[in-house]
């Protein structure tokens, strides 16, 4: 053998990062302390081909260099990304100023004397303020850092939140709780923060939980208004709303910039210390080498979920995500109409016998209506495990279109003339399963997309889902007057589309890295390290 050709290792073994091959200067030099817990220094020599890689297995994180993926794995999950969940999770508690929408809008109807387009419009311009900024603040996220767009985002929520609670008259609220949406528009940017700081293994799991945050802001919602409603009235129900934003304003301040972003933005330093940080905090040890930056200027860039790579993938997420929304707040607006009237065949016999109903009419909501309500809203925690339980062994494509399946079914279900105990387990099944549909969708989106475009992306697909919200006001409550059977099979047959478009995803991110640079391919980067074999295909 030619002795050119030909390189030992030393192999030695240290806490938590595996096995690595290091150089003999860098074992002399005593710069880096590790654990040591045998050395073997007799290792018969490796013949490498003409342009052949460093095999796998000497491939490691504590080699010369490291990723930030590598040093996230390396670190694990800990007492850091337990702090961040409480915190990112107080930003996901906006849930209260959506879940506000269902029981506002028959309070102001009784109490403007409001007709039902009005009423429509006065839930649509919250989606129009999100649809219009989503996208904008995912740009923001990528230009400008996941930190300073998520806290820019959330002050706008609170401060117009508040300020919706003193609005004099109809067009005043309408202003204000379109401004509340422009900043709703920033909070799933949390999610990309999150999920930055997230080890693979743990990751999914980890967004999931954090959405039982949206399930508690809708239940605490709904058990405020029974509270406030009937005492201190819709203006205080929106004035403390806003509190879990406020409580997220003050601590956010704790929150570090992605190391991921600060990598990408040429900030080695601000990120090495931030990994410091998060080692320090998990009492893990830091992996060995220099961290490797991989400075990228043109981040945010809407091109960019456009490259044929990508190009597939973002219009089925488009679709995905604007069936989930319309579906999902389409539900929360329905099961008030039809807890009012009963059941759905009780708003068809209604509208034979007055066929020409009166717009002005109003019904209050009951205290059976609140109790209802809080059953299906109570529907997001059993959502959650079955997506919890599911995702990571049949992969986040099929989780999402059986979730969607699931959801179908349910709207054909309730063709049938079924009693109010019937009509609330369905429901109750309906909106659990398409509320995970959600979640494993904001599970889907921040893996597949690479780091420069992973706010823009989220953000994008966010504005989708907008569009969406914003249209389903007027299947649930104005094409409902009309035919009630019409209105379930448009979003009956949304959902079914939407299950076919999940299937139809190029790529299933189940087990892989997040990829950090849109200039390179899928499995160029961290891949799964250890969780795919090499002749393994990948989808």
């Amino acid at each position: 053998k030619d002795p050119s050709r030909v390189c030992a290792f030393r192999v030695v073994k240290f806490r938590r990062t595996g096995e690595s091959s290091r150089s003999e200067e860098d074992g002399i030099s005593g710069e880096h302390e590790v654990q040591i817990e045998g050395v073997r220094t007799e290792l018969e020599p490796v013949e490498l081909g003409d342009g052949a890689a460093v095999p796998k297995e000497f491939a490691n994180p504590t080699d010369d260099t490291f990723m930030v993926e590598d040093a996230v794995e390396a670190i694990g999950f800990g007492k850091f990304q337990w702090k961040l969940s409480v915190i990112t999770g107080l930003a996901w508690a906006n849930a209260m100023e959506m879940m506000i929408l269902s029981i506002l809008a028959p309070q102001l109807h009784c109490e403007w004397r409001l007709p039902s387009w009005q009423v429509a419009l006065l839930t649509s311009v919250v989606f129009v303020g999100m649809m219009s900024s989503s996208t904008l603040w995912g740009n923001i996220s990528d230009q400008y850092g996941r930190k300073t767009g998520l806290k820019i985002s959330v002050l706008w929520t609170l401060y117009y939140g508040i300020l919706s609670g003193f609005a004099p008259i109809y067009s005043w609220i309408l202003v204000l709780r379109g401004l509340v949406g422009f900043g709703i528009g920033g909070v799933p940017q949390s999610v990309t923060l999150y999920a930055e700081f997230l080890p693979m293994k743990a990751r999914a799991k980890c967004i999931l939980l954090i959405e039982v945050f949206w399930a508690l802001g809708t239940v605490f919602e709904v058990l405020l208004a029974v509270v406030v409603m009937p005492t201190l009235g819709w203006r205080w129900l929106l004035i403390l709303s806003a509190l879990p934003l406020l409580l997220f304003a003050g601590l956010c301040f704790w929150l570090p910039e992605s190391a991921r972003y600060d990598v990408l933005s040429g900030n080695q330093e601000k990120a090495l210390a931030t990994l410091k940080r998060i080692a320090t905090e998990n009492g893990a040890p830091m992996p060995l080498g220099k961290l490797v930056v991989s400075r990228q200027e043109d981040r945010g860039k809407m091109r960019d979920l456009f490259t044929p790579h990508f190009r597939w993938t973002t219009l089925l997420l488009w679709f995905i995500w604007f069936s989930n929304a319309f579906s999902y707040y389409g539900l929360v607006l329905l099961t008030t109409e039809l807890f009012q009237a009963g059941d759905v065949c009780s708003i068809s016999s209604r509208r034979q016998e007055v066929k020409a109903k009166c717009s002005l009419s109003c019904e209050y909501l009951t205290e059976e209506d609140y109790t209802d309500l809080l059953w299906t809203t109570l529907s997001e925690f059993p959502g959650v495990l079955v997506t919890l339980w599911i995702i990571d062994r049949i992969g986040r494509k099929k989780t999402m279109a059986l979730s969607f399946l699931v959801f179908s079914f349910c709207s054909l279900l309730l063709f049938v003339c079924v009693g109010r105990n019937v009509l609330t387990v369905l429901l109750f099944i309906a909106r659990a399963f398409i509320s995970g549909g959600f979640q494993a969708a904001y599970v889907y989106t921040p893996e597949v997309y690479p780091t420069a475009t992973r706010a823009l992306g989220l953000g994008s697909c966010s504005g989708m889902a907008r569009v969406g919200a914003l249209i389903t006001p007027f299947i649930a409550q104005v094409m409902l007057e009309s035919s009630v059977y019409l209105t379930l099979l448009v979003y009956s047959g949304c959902c079914l589309l939407a299950a076919l478009a999940s299937c139809f995803l190029p790529i299933e991110t189940k087990g892989r890295g997040l990829q950090e640079s849109s200039h390179k391919e899928w499995g160029q980067e961290m891949v799964g390290r250890g969780s795919h074999s090499p002749g393994e295909s990948q989808e």
